[in-house]
């Protein structure tokens, strides 16, 4: 694809730029001039440099090395942030910059203010023009669904553009540190992370000890595809005291219902914001030849979590949370009343029996 050139918009603000100086700068010449004649040499010197040095030169701007390895320039101040995916959009709300957030994608849905937003298309085929005429201080990406092509063609004219790349929850959390340096957002940013890795903390002494299950992460049925070893939620399992029944490198692996046979999870795992549509799929499976004969699904082993997995964002740690609960409900019994998997659980994450 090639890009269209997009010189007529930095000249554009350039020459804006350069009449507003101008304009701005009049009134302190006419002020020197009238001062030459009226005022002793002394005290024209020290006026002049009292004027020269009210005109403070502007911040620099501020160099960071973002998560794939690239150098980005990024304006002292940002006041205007174009996000590439909804986990950045949900990030930037979560760091209460979502004031400051100029447009989205069109799958930008959480929160609802997301929806409001100036949308520039999709994650992979942005539009760069609006883009552009949004006049963002920086843009965040994500190699994981924003192509290098975007990124490369917006900084060639100058767009400054920050990318991310988890491959774990704690990645996650990392790149909400990350951001928050970049929007000089750190005051939200650090105890967000903090809060999010005790969560985990206490998350990982509940279920310290506990046999991993043994799980098949459902992305898509037809096709069948999977997460692999490297993907962040194959970690989310791993966090949530599970392990995918499929270890190879690829990170959305294509898998075969022979192979499922022979590994025989112990449990199927589908993401969905509706349960209804989840259990579309598995009616779905139900009826395909063979699938019967799987134990996960012939003993309703099957755990319909929260779409927020799908997220590389703070709500993921809900997701790891839900899932550890129907992993492990012996492990979130207490004495004096049911587990908490029956007491937080139900809504966002169901079982099928």
């Amino acid at each position: 694809m090639k890009f269209k050139s997009h010189k007529w918009v930095l000249n554009s603000t350039k020459q804006n730029f350069v009449a507003k100086r101008v304009a701005a700068l009049s009134p302190w010449m006419a002020l020197f001039v009238l001062l030459q004649f009226c005022t002793p040499a002394p005290a024209q010197t020290e006026v002049a440099q009292a004027a020269f040095a009210s005109q403070e030169a502007p911040p620099a701007p501020r160099s960071f090395t973002d998560e794939v390895g690239r150098q980005v320039q990024v304006p002292a101040s940002v006041k205007r942030i174009v996000s590439l995916a909804p986990n950045l959009t949900e990030i930037v709300f979560a760091l209460g910059e979502g004031d400051h957030l100029a447009g989205d994608t069109d799958y930008c849905d959480y929160p609802a203010d997301a929806n409001h937003k100036s949308h520039v298309g999709g994650p992979i085929n942005p539009n760069l023009e609006q883009v552009v005429a949004l006049k963002p201080d920086v843009v965040l990406a994500t190699k994981t669904i924003n192509r290098r092509e975007t990124v490369d063609a917006l900084a060639r004219i100058g767009v400054p553009v920050y990318a991310t790349d988890p491959h774990s929850v704690e990645d996650m959390i990392a790149s909400i540190e990350h951001i928050g340096k970049v929007l000089d957002a750190d005051k939200a940013a650090l105890p967000l992370a903090a809060s999010l890795r005790e969560r985990l903390a206490n998350l990982d002494q509940r279920i310290a000890g506990a046999t991993p299950r043994r799980v098949l992460f459902v992305v898509w049925t037809d096709p069948l595809i999977t997460v692999g070893r490297n993907s962040f939620i194959a970690d989310a399992l791993r966090r949530a005291g599970a392990r995918s029944v499929v270890d190879v490198a690829t990170e959305w692996p294509r898998i075969s219902f022979e192979e499922i046979l022979r590994l025989q999870p112990e449990f199927l795992v589908f993401a969905n914001a509706h349960a209804t549509d989840a259990q579309r799929d598995i009616d779905t499976l139900r009826t395909r030849p063979g699938w019967r004969e799987l134990d996960a699904l012939r003993r309703g082993n099957i755990v319909i979590v929260s779409d927020t997995i799908n997220r590389p964002a703070p709500r993921m740690v809900d997701a790891v949370e839900q899932l550890a609960h129907a992993f492990h409900s012996e492990s979130f019994v207490f004495s004096d009343g049911p587990s908490l998997h029956e007491r937080i659980t139900e809504e966002a994450c169901a079982c099928v029996r």
